[in-house]
């Protein structure tokens, strides 16, 4: 074992004792070599050999996250990867003389380096690259790379947020040289984006590289700069499942406001509510945008659906009144009856108990009017000559009242009540529930109740006594028919004019809701 294991050591000490050697004569000539080059050399002139040469200085930038788009104050932060080259005329050796030492590392401060910033720069406190070191290779070529957390100004539009795509420009320059001291070149035709750490807001498309020449206003001299321009798409799954979801559910609750009851008294406060809660979404927004002229596509859609929401609850007041029209009304005009009460009711499935969709609400015919000199009994003329007896009974008369005013009315046509009532009656006279009314003829005449036989005529005849003194009887009756009949008619206007309300109810309910559709349809198709 200790045979072995000794030459084992052995060549592990020569083979460690080689290598610090090498180190040591590696940093021997090194040393010797930074002594050498920075004899004579000044880091404050441009390292050319003629002042009349234009120093050439390459430009590669590797762009490594996107920090932050703030699009209220228009700025961006990145983190860049920044390498510069360039060549010094002053920075050559031979490597065969420095034991074949071609390269080496020397802090930047040592050395020349160009002035190249970033003109659109938005820092406050104008940090540029970290002071790394310098590559210097044996034939005087400069490789400086650093990287810079960079905030750049950057013109947002809004237009089409949240679906929206920004363009953001770097533009390095020299800050002090001419394009005929020194130019600017880009190492590639775009950045590279091998290494970028994927944002969760943007999706960055490209950012391909221009070189420009300008000329300021201030000099004649020309400057020459390379542009990168960073093309963003935002990613709008965050925006539409918190702001416009949420809006387009919320549009959707306003047209329903037409389709509660009037009577509910929740028509207005609805379309105050939805108001209010799509206000609060839009101060959202007013938030995280740009105090500009363009309107973001999320906020036109929003006082677009505020516009509506607004013109929905006045719709409201306006159907609300016409719903609650009283008895002193005006009758439904006839365009009205046609166009709303048949059309558009029919247009919008709005029908009475008892309709359908195939006929309409066949009209009730109304009895005709009491006449003092007709003679009736149930509705049916008596025939006979001018002075013809009217025959009424008086329950029947009522039968067509409602229930409640039924008592009240048998009490009035009674017997007892309309004699004690009026005891100089003398034309009308009750027998057996039944009324006679004579007119001014004296003579008996023969009438039969309805709905008896002709064959029953002779058992079921009853005379007709007239007397003189009961003719303010027959003005009661009429006059409670006629108030009846008034009750009747104004119930039936009331009735019609609520149903207008209803047609217009759901018309407007049902327009509402397409363009509800429609501005939610609009404003997706953005989306794709």
């Amino acid at each position: 074992m200790i045979r072995w294991r000794s030459p084992t050591l052995l060549h592990s000490f020569l083979f460690l004792g080689a290598v610090t050697t090498c180190e040591g004569a590696y940093a021997k000539y090194a040393q010797k070599l930074l002594t050498d080059l920075m004899t004579n050399y000044t880091s404050a002139l441009r390292p050319v050999e003629d002042t009349n040469n234009i120093l050439n200085v390459t430009l590669q930038v590797t762009l490594s996250q996107i920090i932050d788009m703030d699009e209220r104050n228009q700025i961006l932060t990145a983190y860049l990867w920044i390498r510069l080259v360039w060549f010094d005329a002053h920075l050559r050796w031979n490597k065969d003389e420095y034991d074949g030492l071609d390269t080496m590392r020397i802090p930047g401060s040592y050395v020349w380096r160009p002035d190249i910033v970033l003109y659109n720069s938005a820092d406050n406190h104008f940090t540029g690259p970290m002071d790394t070191n310098v590559v210097i290779r044996h034939d005087g070529q400069m490789m400086w790379d650093s990287p810079a957390i960079t905030k750049s100004s950057c013109k947002v539009d809004v237009s089409f947020f949240p679906f929206d795509g920004q363009q953001c420009r770097f533009t390095y320059g020299s800050w002090t040289y001419n394009g005929n001291q020194l130019d600017i070149l880009n190492a590639m035709e775009s950045a590279d984006l091998a290494d970028l750490v994927e944002n969760v807001e943007w999706e960055v498309l490209g950012m391909p590289a221009k070189k420009n020449v300008v000329q300021y206003g201030c000099c004649a001299d020309p400057y020459p700069d390379v542009t990168y321009t960073l093309k963003l798409k935002r990613r709008a799954s965050f925006y539409v499942f918190n702001l416009l979801i949420p809006c387009v559910m919320i549009s959707f609750l306003a047209p329903l406001g037409f389709y509660l009851p009037a009577d509910s008294g929740e028509k207005v406060s609805l379309g105050v509510t939805v108001m209010l809660a799509l206000t609060v979404f839009q101060l959202l927004v007013a938030e995280i945008m740009p105090p500009s002229e363009n309107v973001p596509l999320i906020g036109k859609y929003y006082i677009a659906t505020m516009t509506m929401i607004t013109a929905s609850t006045a719709l409201t007041i306006f159907i609300m009144n016409i719903h609650h029209c009283g008895p002193d009304a005006k009758p439904v005009p006839k365009w009205a009856k046609k166009v709303i009460l048949q059309y558009m009711a029919r247009m919008c499935f709005v029908y009475e108990v008892g309709e359908n969709c195939m006929s309409a609400e066949s009209e009730r015919q109304e009895p005709a009017l009491v006449s003092n000199t007709s003679c009736t009994m149930n509705g049916q003329v008596c025939p006979g000559r001018e002075d013809d007896c009217i025959i009424r009974s008086g329950q029947e008369t009522v039968g067509s009242v409602i229930t409640e005013e039924r008592e009240e009315m048998d009490q009035i046509l009674s017997p007892l009540g309309s004699l004690k009532r009026n005891p100089t009656n003398h034309n009308s006279t009750w027998r057996n529930g039944i009324f006679l009314d004579c007119g001014e003829s004296r003579d008996p005449v023969r009438c039969r109740k309805g709905g008896v036989s002709d064959g029953e005529r002779k058992d079921d005849g009853i005379s007709c006594d007239t007397h003189p003194n009961d003719g303010p009887l027959l003005h009661n009756i009429e006059y409670i028919a006629n108030c009846y009949r008034d009750q009747r008619a104004t119930q039936k206007r009331t009735g019609e004019w609520k149903k207008v309300a209803k047609v217009l109810d759901r018309f407007f309910m049902w327009m509402f809701f397409i363009m509800v559709f429609f501005m939610s349809l609009l404003i997706m198709g953005k989306a794709v």
